[in-house]
């Protein structure tokens, strides 16, 4: 049940907002109770106090909560890329099976189809792949 080291009780006053908004936070901040919000204050406020340079210590936590965002954003983003490419690869499966396809054609196909997405940035739509489908046999 948490850290076997002596805690101190002492009584502490507090201002009707402070204590408003320490009721209203501490789950917020996944405490259990509100002595333990106060004290994860108490030591983000003694961390900033003795940190080398002050101005440095919230761009640092700044910073440090960013890599959380960008990471989690990142682990969403591969999940999803990683579906992506499963249903493009039985999309390709079936279409492979069902076509019996010339590997010269394809290989050109595919340089072709690389100079299109470098000359629209990734931008294409079903109806240019349509119409680049008219231009491109002929």
């Amino acid at each position: 049940m948490g850290k076997s080291v002596d805690k101190k009780r002492f009584t502490l006053w507090l201002y009707d907002d402070t204590w408003a908004k320490v009721k209203e936070m501490y789950r917020h901040d996944d405490c259990r109770n509100k002595s333990e919000f106060i004290e994860k204050a108490i030591r983000f406020y003694v961390g900033y106090l003795t940190a080398g340079s002050k101005a440095n210590y919230l761009p640092n936590m700044f910073l440090s909560n960013m890599r959380g965002i960008v990471r989690e954003s990142d682990t969403r983003q591969n999940r999803m890329l990683f579906k992506i490419a499963v249903e493009m690869a039985m999309m390709e499966n079936i279409l492979a099976n069902l076509n019996n396809f010339d590997p010269v054609a394809v290989e050109r196909l595919r340089g072709a189809c690389v100079e299109e997405v470098k000359g629209i940035n990734g931008l294409l739509r079903f109806e240019d792949a349509v119409d680049w489908q008219d231009t491109w046999d002929k």
